[in-house]
């Protein structure tokens, strides 16, 4: 292995310990809701907030990402979201009422919405020639951190006897990975600028119809993610299921969205085409609804599928939108316009889904509502023409991109 692959292998570990961190305080409260509500008196809608204001969160910083890795560096701007989601979930090792607890969702979501803004544009420079397979590597590892919450969760909490130390203790894989880019970036061979996109590039980005498009799209088809890690344990143990088994269950369906994370950039790699490919994993997420609303008794076989399709259709989402540009910096600007509005419409999601259900009494109308917005994805998803992307987005921004911290590698 020559040094310039064998270093292209490092940072992608790197960038695999840092995605690992970006969901597990999202899902490792989901499966403690129950002990959480008892503690802190939160009611069904209040608990959707453990989900929706980190998302929430997410989205401005998505934006205001790209500025502070423009003035800090991405090493330090990466560094400083990481601080922030081990300080959160630290915290959380102490909330005992429900301001506390929601406030330091609140600080991880912008820990995370930071780190997020800035690693698509960093994954298209140092892997220029596999961009859609460092993507999936990334998505993969993003989500494979939500099974760690989910499964992890519970088990640290049993253990030590005490919800809170089920979610204080992902605190400690933050401080791991913030050690590690650390490093990493101190041994760059390039300084850490974010590039040129212009100062103009948000104004225009909010007149321009396909990055409107881009963040509705990545939002409803983030609403189903967001729902299930909020409201699928507990779906579960309203019938019956312990903390652990359906935090095992939420943990299943993550590995499956890690499994399409990785095998859908593999398998659509050289096709410029998604929209068949989206499409698919649509009817994927679909059927899995369906097998909800049905109470089918596979439940293990309906959240896998419900995973495959969510997390191939979060990986490919992500590729989309960086194909729209050739240039990495204005490729990174545009996902991260998708990702602040889009996440800020996921964020919704749980909590239209928690009302629904605190006014029926079951979960059956929250599963109609997902199904009928992945229904509405599918005639959005023709609309993603390759051969128009240049067009859509023309005039979007200007300037060149500076160099990027990261070592390069096909």
């Amino acid at each position: 292995m020559s040094a310039d692959a064998r270093r292209g292998l490092g940072f992608a570990l790197v960038i695999v310990a840092v995605a690992l961190n970006l969901r597990a305080f999202l899902t490792a409260s989901s499966p403690l809701l129950g002990e959480i509500r008892a503690a802190t008196g939160l009611d069904f809608r209040e608990a959707a907030m453990l989900t929706v204001l980190p998302m929430l969160a997410m989205g401005p910083m998505s934006l205001a990402g790209v500025t502070l890795g423009r003035r800090l560096g991405e090493r330090a701007a990466i560094l400083l979201g990481l601080a922030a989601i081990a300080l959160a979930c630290a915290t959380r090792g102490l909330a005992n009422a429900a301001a506390p607890l929601l406030g330091s969702a609140v600080l991880a979501g912008l820990g995370v919405g930071l780190v997020q803004a800035l690693m698509p544009a960093i994954i298209k420079r140092a892997y220029p020639v596999g961009m859609g397979l460092a993507m999936g590597f990334y998505s993969a590892a993003l989500m494979g951190g939500g099974g760690l919450g989910a499964v992890g969760a519970p088990w640290v909490a049993r253990e030590a006897g005490d919800w809170h130390a089920g979610l204080a203790v992902w605190a400690l894989p933050a401080l791991g990975a913030l050690v590690a880019w650390g490093l990493a970036g101190r041994s760059a061979t390039a300084p850490a600028g974010v590039g040129g996109t212009g100062g103009g590039w948000l104004a225009q980005c909010l007149r321009n119809r396909r990055a409107w498009l881009l963040a509705l799209y990545f939002g409803l088809l983030n609403g189903g993610y967001t729902s299930l890690v909020a409201w699928l344990p507990p779906a579960f143990a309203q019938r019956g299921w312990s903390n652990q088994e359906a935090g095992a269950l939420l943990a299943l369906m993550t590995a499956a969205q890690v499994l399409a994370a990785l095998a859908m950039p593999v398998l659509a790699r050289g096709r410029r085409d998604l929209r068949a490919w989206l499409a698919a994993l649509l009817l994927m997420q679909l059927a899995g609804f369906g097998g909800l609303l049905a109470e089918l008794p596979a439940a293990a076989g309906v959240v896998v599928l419900l995973g495959f399709g969510l997390g191939g259709a979060f990986s490919l989402c992500m590729v989309l939108a960086l194909d729209h540009r050739t240039d990495p910096a204005e490729a990174g600007a545009l996902a991260a316009f998708m990702q602040c509005f889009g996440f800020m419409i996921a964020a919704l999601a749980p909590f239209a889904t928690g009302w629904v259900r605190a006014a029926s009494g079951g979960f059956g109308a929250a599963w109609v509502y997902l199904a009928a917005v992945v229904l509405a994805l599918l005639p959005m998803t023709a609309c993603f023409d390759p051969r128009r992307h240049a067009q859509a987005t023309r005039g979007l921004f200007a300037g060149r991109a500076a160099p990027c911290l990261a070592p390069r590698s096909g």
